[in-house]
């Protein structure tokens, strides 16, 4: 695999490491096309029964480069391209694996969903969560409405959708949105210990449990995942849309039609 994607495994436990520091882990086409591939080969392997999704650097994902918003590297359809990213997420939340995500600096847009995408979420005190979408005159379209309600609840996540505002560590554990919070010197140590623990259960068991508590949100999950997809696929043809996008690039507050 790529040097992109980092992959190794320790005993029962696979472990992903995003690997584009000097872009605070920010996806482009190419690496995001490497970490699906990593993904798909650590779900599918019987030698590991857990994944731990980690990064290096300041910063666990960014989100898509903005260096290529709006770009795709396919000759396909917004619905087509969002469509493919929405099933990598609902691969993760379906599959019989737990995920374990490390979180630190920024986990914003994708990078969000991402961690959202995982079971279980450790961040240190550095992690600024945010859906910024709305700044780019589009929403989260893998799943983060619907998984961050699932955490946080509708008002809350309404304001981080609306808003696109960044909340801190310590918010982030209050409403919800991760489960443990620890200095960043100790975030490896913990992310290990808590990914080992898990890993070290019967994997049917594991299966069967995360499959339990899924059906809490899991169909809701799905079914607004699929609605996200209709949005932004009508996102994008709006004039707001390309005029936030030349707003972005000439560094200026858009100016909206309103409706």
């Amino acid at each position: 695999m790529s040097e992109l994607i980092l992959s190794e495994r320790e005993g029962a436990l696979r472990i992903l490491t995003l690997n584009r520091p000097d872009r605070h882990n920010a996806m482009d086409d190419a690496m995001s096309a490497l970490f699906r591939a990593a993904l798909d080969e650590a779900l599918d392997e019987s030698e590991s029964s857990t994944i731990l999704i980690r990064a290096a650097g300041k910063s666990f994902c960014s989100g898509r480069d903005t260096q290529v918003l709006g770009r795709r590297a396919r000759d396909e359809s917004d619905f087509h391209f969002v469509r493919r990213h929405q099933e990598g997420r609902l691969r993760m939340q379906e599959s019989a694996k737990p995920i374990v995500a490390a979180l630190k600096g920024g986990a914003i847009g994708g990078g969000c969903e991402l961690a959202l995408a995982a079971d279980v979420r450790i961040a240190d005190t550095t992690l600024k969560m945010a859906l910024p979408e709305i700044l780019y005159g589009v929403l989260p379209d893998t799943g983060g409405t619907q998984m961050m309600t699932a955490l946080i609840g509708p008002s809350r996540t309404k304001y981080m959708v609306m808003s696109g505002k960044p909340i801190d560590a310590a918010t982030a554990l209050e409403w919800g949105a991760v489960d443990f919070v620890v200095p960043p010197e100790e975030l490896d140590a913990k992310a290990l210990e808590v990914a080992h623990d898990i890993a070290a259960k019967p994997p049917i068991n594991l299966a069967l449990a995360k499959e339990l508590v899924n059906l809490m949100h899991g169909p809701t999950i799905r079914t607004g995942t699929r609605a996200e997809l209709y949005a932004q696929s009508y996102l994008f043809k709006t004039d707001d849309y390309q005029e936030a996008r030349a707003a972005h690039r000439e560094k200026r507050a858009p100016s909206y039609r309103g409706k």
